[in-house]
């Protein structure tokens, strides 16, 4: 009797230390750990298994966010098109989409071309090619992120949002669809894709100090940056050396780079902006958006400030492939010396590149002159004045239309009682961009 009974027992003393008994043990602990304290990664349409790898891989913000119980959720837009400066102002109008709705904007692509309307044409090029991704996300934390496809943990968990438009889609309407999809059960969603027309175009329901805390976390890669140096390098260099010639010898040693000044005029006289321009002229009866290449010339040569800065070069952003007239660098006052990207010698730095990133090497060229003239019709000419007055209020200037201030902008298609164009400054406290989206002659500066 007490043989029978005392079998089991040394049957267990003998083999508990042994190394096969210890791997059934510790494979049963795992199988009732994972019954009890990982139930949530078999329910959406996946094995177990796969939704642990899932987790596993997915970056440490989405880990820990999920660990805390906090779904993250995304929204995805169509390839954002058309000119640098209107994909800016569509990808920061999805951003502030994503913000809305409560979401990450995941990372979308740019348009390399600007074939827009068409659409087999297009170029898409990723958002990291032209700006830096881990920068934008550290210089808007707390405002907007970007997310990365590799963060998804469910591909199919989808819900499509379809953008209306046309007359009848009022601002209105557009914002009561957005507040509908931050509702129960629409927000569940980890993915909201909309569909439909460009960012671009869609409703506008933000300030512009909302856009401009976007635009300044929009940061161009390393790469576009040192060729915009060498534009500016090569500006500088010939700027000093006419200033060299202009002074004594006795003062051309305390010449250096940096007081080589110059101008940068956003000259619009391109064939297709010629035919948009006048028809929007017609359109809006006004004679203050289309402006000659001798108009140009005139109220540039009549800035008072200028005068005293001459011989000063001026660098003049065109699009050489659209210009029908070549003589863009003949008739200017004297003392203003004008060079294209030709003369200057640096049209090889922008002919290895695409469409889109010549024009960021050109907006960065034009956001560092001294001194820039646009069209205030021009969302590219727009947005360098909202950079530029962003400059100023950031340096704590609160004057932004005087003689002295720091980075002057001027509109040379609305003329002042010099003769000079228009001084023009954003204004911060517009409560929508449709003035820089879709051009103004209300320019700030009264």
């Amino acid at each position: 009797m007490d043989s029978r009974n005392s079998t089991p027992s040394r049957f267990f003393g003998r083999y508990w230390d042994s190394l096969a008994c210890k791997c059934v043990i510790f494979v049963m602990i795992v199988l009732v750990f994972r019954a009890f304290c990982l139930p949530s990664y078999s329910g959406y349409g996946g094995t177990g298994q796969t939704k642990l790898f899932t987790f596993i891989n997915q970056s440490p913000a989405s880990i820990t966010k999920q660990v805390q119980g906090e779904k993250v959720k995304f929204l995805e837009v169509p390839q954002i098109v058309w000119g640098l400066n209107n994909q800016k102002i569509a990808f920061a109008r999805a951003c502030l989409t994503a913000r809305m709705l409560n979401r990450t904007l995941l990372m979308p692509n740019l348009s390399a071309s600007l074939f827009y309307k068409e659409v087999e044409l297009l170029k898409p090029i990723s958002f990291e090619k032209v700006f830096q991704f881990d920068r934008f996300n550290s210089h808007c934390k707390g405002f907007v992120q970007l997310g990365r496809y590799g963060e998804v943990s469910n591909g199919t968990d989808i819900m499509e949002l379809q953008k209306g438009s046309g007359r009848r889609w009022t601002i209105e309407k557009d914002l009561d669809q957005l507040r509908m999809f931050n509702k129960h059960p629409l927000d569940q969603y980890e993915i909201i894709r909309i569909v439909g027309k460009n960012p671009f175009l869609w409703r506008d329901h933000w300030p512009v100090k909302d856009y401009a805390k976007v635009f300044q976390c929009l940061l161009l890669v390393e790469e576009i940056s040192r060729e915009a140096d060498k534009v500016v390098t090569r500006i500088k260099e010939i700027g000093l050396e006419e200033r060299r010639k202009a002074h004594s010898p006795q003062n051309d040693l305390n010449l250096s780079l940096e007081q080589g000044p110059y101008v940068a005029v956003h000259m619009r006289i391109e064939k297709d902006w010629m035919i948009h321009c006048k028809k929007l002229e017609q359109r809006l009866s006004t004679k203050q958006i289309c402006s000659s290449k001798e108009q140009i010339m005139q109220r540039v040569g009549n800035i008072l400030r200028l005068k005293a800065k001459i011989p000063i070069v001026v660098y003049l952003a065109v699009a050489d492939d659209l210009l029908e007239d070549n003589s863009v660098v003949s008739g200017w006052n004297e003392g203003l010396l004008p060079y294209e990207k030709k003369r200057l010698g640096v049209l090889d730095i922008y002919k290895k590149h695409p469409y889109l990133i010549q024009s960021a090497i050109d907006y960065e060229v034009c956001l560092r002159a001294d001194m820039f003239v646009g069209n205030s019709f021009s969302t590219f000419s727009s947005l360098i004045v909202l950079d530029r007055t962003q400059k100023m209020i950031a340096m704590g200037i609160t004057e932004l239309c005087g003689m002295d201030v720091r980075w002057p902008s001027y509109a040379y298609n609305i003329g002042d009682e010099s003769g000079g164009p228009h001084p023009w400054a954003t204004n911060m406290s517009d409560l929508s961009l449709q003035a820089i989206s879709y051009g103004t002659n209300n320019i700030s500066c009264s």
